[in-house]
């Protein structure tokens, strides 16, 4: 009697330990969940065209679901404000954004750029230069800046001013519209997976993180153009594949607050 007793205690005692395991198991699963989440945009799979990001505002595409627009709130815990540049949805082709400052193409209007300063503390740039598209050709956090080669000094000057970070030219696999081949945060960048081993030393010297490589969207060089990110967490288009989420995740160190 007394030996099924104890075999009926251990028994229940493993049942207790095992509802644990899985509560701990469902909650780590959770905040994995919270910071890093595939959705599209409309269909399109390509956020960081429609979205620009810090750690603190979201500039979007004002053509998104609710679901889409509460995504972004919730991953990346910032506030969501929808946004056309020159009438256009893609944000985040058009404006480059730190913690600092923002530069934003020229062909703004009067009441978007009202907007802008409406919800966003630091400094705006309205960029005049030929390569004006500033989501395109900057990539940037808040500790250094990486901009198309070829653009204007006075623009490297001026965009250093406002991000207030130090800016140098450059490409990443050789690509010149940067903003699109890769993407910074203070915690970490994902990069083109065919970037040279020079500028990859160039970056970590200047943005003062790490830099990994990765692709988005099932292949997909162009994480610039597939990931929206910033210290909280990562959206991603569902074509994502799991292998890709764990170099973002990874790449960008997101793994709680």
């Amino acid at each position: 009697m007394k030996e099924g007793k104890k075999r009926k205690r251990q028994r229940s005692d493993w049942r207790k330990k095992s509802k644990k395991n899985l509560n701990q198991k469902k909650r780590r699963n959770k905040v994995f969940i919270t910071m890093l989440k595939r959705i599209d945009f409309n269909g399109n799979p390509y956020l960081g065209v429609f979205c620009r990001v810090n750690n603190k505002v979201a500039f979007i595409h004002p053509f998104l679901t609710k679901k889409e627009k509460r995504a972004v709130e919730e991953v990346l815990k910032v506030k969501v404000v929808e946004l056309t540049i020159g009438g256009s949805t893609i944000a985040g082709s058009l404006i480059a954004l730190n913690s600092h400052g923002a530069v934003v193409t020229d062909f703004i209007e009067e009441e978007e750029m009202e907007l802008m300063q409406k919800n966003f503390d630091g400094d705006i740039l309205v960029i005049e230069d030929k390569f004006n598209a500033a989501g395109n050709n900057i990539l940037t956090n808040d500790y250094g800046a990486l901009i198309h080669p070829m653009v204007k000094d006075e623009t490297v000057d001026a965009v250093a001013d406002v991000l207030d970070v130090k800016v140098e030219r450059g490409t990443i696999a050789e690509v010149q519209t940067v903003g699109m081949a890769a993407v910074a945060t203070n915690k970490g960048i994902l990069c083109h997976p065919k970037i040279k081993d020079d500028e990859r030393k160039k970056m970590e010297e200047l943005f003062g993180v790490e830099v990994e490589i990765g692709t988005v969207n099932h292949g997909v060089p162009y994480v610039g153009a597939g990931i929206v990110a910033n210290v909280h967490g990562a959206i991603m288009s569902t074509n994502t594949t799991g292998i890709e989420m764990g170099r973002i995740e990874d790449a960008l160190n997101i793994m709680g607050d």
